[in-house]
């Protein structure tokens, strides 16, 4: 089966640097790569060489993980993370990489409505500069177990709500299926962020039965709970066409031979296609 629109992030594969992970998943006819900070900072050659190494063994650079961190109770500290997220803009357009993902942040003892007031005018005065570097950015709503201090944005309502209130072509959203699969309103608002060209990447793994761990025992695609074939056609009727990424925080798959994990990957990818 083809792999070229199939993508893996960096931090699926989190034993492997950059240097072992890119040939690797080339050899397998994968055709994408998410670069995560960590592995770009720790490349030798530094940010652009990793760009052009990850290039030279075919690999398309799909997006760079991740900016945002907006929230905050004292001004200062939000300017701070602007200022922060223009360096990650600089480093992404360094890499090549043409989108950011975000996670946008919450405070604890601040309200999740100014939260959001806040991501949105943060969103607001980072679009230009983003645009300017030629670096979409993308908004990624989180579960809503993480809306304490994570992400105040857990819906793809309220990440279309914040697109629509900054209004630029360079904000948009990233749909995670571990993130949005349990929302009623999912597919009207795919389809909502794909009339308005916004839908500007996707993630797939799965959900565990009763997950040992909320952060990192995610599942391969097929593992778990996620509809993952429905929801994969609302993406598709929304016009988008682009990579499909795995996405896999997992001490278990992390614990195990790297290469067997790759090939496993690749086939429980093959199955989920198989079923479409």
């Amino acid at each position: 089966m083809d792999l070229s629109k199939l993508c893996i992030h960096t931090i699926t594969t989190k034993p492997w640097n950059l240097e072992t992970a890119i040939p690797k998943y080339a050899a397998v006819g994968i055709g994408g790569v998410s670069v995560w900070r960590d592995a770009a900072q720790g490349f030798s050659g530094g940010i652009e060489s990793a760009g052009e190494f990850i290039r030279s063994e075919g690999l398309d650079i799909v997006s760079y993980v991740r900016g945002g961190f907006f929230t905050a109770l004292e001004a200062a500290a939000r300017q701070k993370a602007i200022d922060e997220n223009k360096r990650i803009i600089d480093e992404a357009a360094a890499l090549g990489a043409p989108l950011i993902v975000l996670v946008c942040g919450a405070t604890p003892g601040q309200s999740l409505f100014e939260s959001r007031k806040q991501i949105a005018d943060a969103l607001a005065a980072l679009v230009p500069y983003a645009q300017s570097a030629g670096v979409r950015l993308g908004i990624e709503p989180l579960h809503p177990m993480y809306a304490d201090s994570r992400s105040a944005v857990v819906t793809m309502a309220q990440t279309n709500a914040i697109c629509e209130a900054v209004d630029h072509p360079y904000l948009g959203a990233t749909v995670d299926v571990f993130h949005v699969w349990w929302d009623d309103q999912l597919e009207q608002q795919i389809a909502a962020a794909g009339k308005a060209d916004r839908l500007f990447s996707y993630h797939i793994c799965d959900w565990k039965n009763q997950p040992e761990d909320m952060l990192n025992d995610r599942g391969l695609m097929g593992e778990g709970v996620i509809d993952i074939e429905r929801i994969g056609s609302w993406v598709e009727q929304s016009g988008f066409s682009g990579y499909e990424e795995v996405e896999i925080f997992s001490n278990r798959y992390w614990a195990m031979d790297q290469d067997e994990y790759l090939a496993l990957i690749v086939d429980s990818y093959r199955k989920l296609k198989g079923h479409r």
